[in-house]
């Protein structure tokens, strides 16, 4: 059997954390910065962790991982 890889795009979007979480970057921190107000640019600073219903789908990009 051969050696499964690490899915490249998942390993540029997502970190597999030791506790078993998936960490991710938030969604809408990219673009249009200047209509945003400063709480919610501080506030999408915040880690976010992919959910419990997603995780054996994304899991399963990060075979050998932590």
């Amino acid at each position: 059997m051969y050696k499964m890889k690490t899915h490249s795009g998942a390993k540029k979007r997502f970190k597999k954390l030791k506790s078993g979480l998936i960490k991710c970057s938030r969604p809408f921190r990219r673009k249009l910065l200047i209509k945003k107000s400063q709480k919610r640019k501080r506030n999408l600073r915040t880690a976010l962790y992919v959910s419990p219903s997603d995780m054996g789908r994304i899991g399963r990009l990060f075979p050998y991982a932590a």
